[in-house]
């Protein structure tokens, strides 16, 4: 079949970015080469209308503008490393600190800075690839790493490989930010959450966990029931339940405007909610859209935030020789 892509613009060295459109499974999205950026995602509501429920930006300045991972596949750490630092294999590795005195999503120039390369694509799927040099970021070894994009059945999947030339770390994950009512309707203060999670991680100065790993009973981070979202404001980690490695369901969402529901699936141990505190000052959104505070919420799948530096959690350390593999799905229904 044709590839429906289209130019996107033009790094300052002349690169072109190139916007790749996928439609299957009765949903469509376009998913940019800069960042490797989902940049729509149209999904039916219940009256059969097409909803874009991704923010997204319209054209390539205003991503390289804006520092909210707008869409972005974030590596190769997603999330916080406290002190900009680890140790592994008793040498320790400064990283450029972006975070206050923290290192996140990879730092300053991490992969969501970086245009991504077409390595194949379908009517309903893309595959993307890069290759991050041996020091990047501070980071040893060369990693390569491939997402595919896919389509089918009502769902969006996000499959994830990599592989190093040194033992890494290797923690990827999507940046999305969705808004179910529609990407232009504000803040999603109506909206209804669930993470399927027992536990979470308290995090201290500069949300960075404690090392703890405690349970959400009786505190507001019990949200193993669908329940309305209001007012409240997060930017946490859970442990999903029953991890094991396999996929399995770790959050689900709903919007009454729409009535559409999107389920995510991850085989990975932990999942950030994110309320979108930090999204105003955003450029312009698509069509125009004023991006406000709240106004989407982020479901990223990862290892625990700062595992390098917490002997107890999950390992995100990836050994030379071996391979990174792991999956997101988000799944769209309509449901009363």
């Amino acid at each position: 079949m044709g590839r429906k892509n289209r130019i996107f613009g033009h790094m300052p060295d002349g690169t072109a970015v190139e916007e790749v459109a996928l439609s299957g499974g009765g949903l469509s999205c376009g998913v940019i080469t800069y960042g490797g950026a989902l940049r729509t995602l149209t999904v039916p509501d219940r009256a059969g209308r097409p909803v874009d429920v991704v923010l997204g930006l319209d054209t390539l300045e205003d991503y390289r503008a804006q520092d909210k991972f707008l869409g972005a596949l974030v590596g190769r750490y997603a999330n916080r490393i406290g002190g900009s630092r680890f140790a592994l294999e008793g040498r320790t590795y400064p990283l450029p600190a972006n975070d206050g005195a923290n290192h996140l999503h990879g730092g300053p120039e991490g992969f969501d800075k970086r245009v991504w390369t077409i390595r194949g694509q379908t009517d309903s799927s893309v595959t993307l690839s890069l290759l991050s040099p041996d020091g990047e970021a501070g980071y040893p070894g060369e990693l390569a790493v491939t997402a595919v994009y896919a389509l089918r059945d009502g769902a969006l999947e996000i499959s994830y490989r990599a592989e190093a030339t040194e033992t890494t770390l290797c923690n990827l994950t999507n940046h999305a930010y969705f808004n179910l009512s529609g990407h232009d309707s504000g803040p999603v203060d109506g909206h209804s959450v669930q993470v399927l999670a027992d536990r979470y991680t308290p995090v201290g100065a500069g949300l960075i966990p404690t090392g703890a790993v405690e349970t959400v009973e009786g505190t507001p981070m019990d949200l193993r029931t669908l329940q309305p979202l209001g007012e409240r404001e997060f930017d946490h980690n859970w442990a999903v339940s029953g991890w094991d490695g396999a996929l399995r369901p770790a959050a689900r969402a709903w919007s009454p405007d729409t009535g559409i529901a999107m389920e995510t699936l991850t085989t990975l141990p932990g999942i950030q909610f994110y309320t979108g505190n930090f999204l105003d000052g955003c450029p312009a959104g698509k069509g125009g859209a004023s991006y406000v505070k709240h106004g989407a919420f982020c479901l990223e799948t990862q290892f625990f935030p700062d595992s390098p530096n917490q002997p107890s959690f999950p390992s995100a350390v990836l050994a030379k020789g071996q391979t990174y593999m792991s999956k997101t799905v988000y799944r769209f229904s309509i449901q009363k």
